[in-house]
């Protein structure tokens, strides 16, 4: 049976493309996350010249930023993959994920907006 003689197959092919593509963003933001941080990130490094500085709160935001992309796109991947398989044990599965998904979120969230705040407050002023 082909997807187009029944509805169900073209509903699990679609999802299965659906959710691949949202894996696929979210393991690329994770990668953009790393690419745009990395530059902030090299003068903090120990064998970098690091002196005991503390880094630049720009850096947990920048990437942190990335990463909270990269928990929705995962979290939308396993709704569509509930959809073809709505079985108890698969929302049971789903709800626990998308709680901790949920909760990373937030908390990260959060870290993010107390470093923008300390980021506002105190500058680095560059050492002299």
């Amino acid at each position: 049976m082909t997807w187009l003689e029944s509805p169900e197959a073209l509903l699990e092919g679609l999802a299965g493309v659906v959710r691949l593509t949202l894996e696929t963003l979210s393991v690329l933001c994770v990668v953009a996350g790393l690419v745009a941080t990395l530059p902030l990130a090299l003068p903090y490094l120990p064998f970098l010249g690091h002196r005991g500085r503390r880094p630049s709160s720009t850096i947990r935001i920048s990437f942190g930023s990335w990463l909270s992309m990269a928990l929705e796109f995962q979290l939308g991947a396993d709704i569509v993959a509930t959809t073809t398989a709505p079985s108890n044990r698969n929302l049971i599965q789903l709800a626990t994920v998308a709680v901790i998904r949920t909760f990373l979120n937030v908390f990260l969230a959060k870290e993010l907006e107390a470093e923008r705040r300390l980021e506002q407050d105190h500058p680095l002023r560059p050492k002299p």
